[in-house]
């Protein structure tokens, strides 16, 4: 198990759909094992394969509720069955949402309430789970990265502008640019929202 560089946006890998895994092996649970230390220390909730240059369709989440909860596992070849976006006001605090291949920057973005997620887990026994709120936004923005779509691919368009400006300034946008969680000074503040 190890903390792997995380790739920036502008990588290949995160904007081309994964490949689904066809071989259920002990380097699959050690890629599993590799996204739950990366996610732990950059600190995020929530991470993809294609993240750290594996494209294969597994994420990894482990997110803390309210209530003290832990959601937390992984995913591979999963599906998403997702309620329609709601036609309330975008809520510019409540639904700001970051990414761990885009670190430091953060948007407001609409997410569905409530999702269906399907797929296996590392010894291919089946996984479904419902999720809302949080979790469902956790897992929406998970499986767009199997999608080879970052979230600011989503983002209305006068944002998603200002998020290329911002990608811009920093340097992004173009391959060979990474990360690596406890070593770069990425994401160690406290910040209102979580990284997925």
């Amino acid at each position: 198990m190890s903390v792997r560089p995380i790739r920036i946006s502008g990588d290949p890998v995160l904007h081309h759909r994964a490949l689904p895994v066809m071989t259920w092996d002990a380097p699959l649970h050690e890629l599993v094992d590799d996204l739950v230390d990366t996610m732990r220390e950059a600190p995020g909730v929530g991470l993809a394969a294609p993240q750290i240059g594996v494209p294969l369709q597994v994420f990894v989440w482990g997110w803390e509720d309210t209530l003290g909860v832990l959601h937390e596992g992984a995913i591979i070849n999963p599906t998403l069955q997702s309620d329609p976006l709601p036609r309330r006001a975008l809520d510019s605090d409540a639904e700001v949402e970051g990414c761990l291949s885009l670190p430091d920057l953060r948007y407001p973005l609409r997410r569905a309430d409530r999702v269906a997620l399907a797929g296996f887990d590392c010894d291919q026994k089946p996984v479904k789970i419902e999720a809302e709120g949080w979790l469902a936004r956790i897992f929406q923005h998970e499986w767009d990265h199997l999608q080879g779509l970052l979230y600011v691919d989503r983002l209305p368009f006068r944002t998603r502008l200002g998020a290329r400006r911002d990608t811009r300034r920093e340097g992004w946008g173009e391959p060979g640019h990474s990360w690596l969680p406890g070593v770069d000074d990425f994401e160690a503040s406290d910040h209102d929202t979580e990284e997925a």
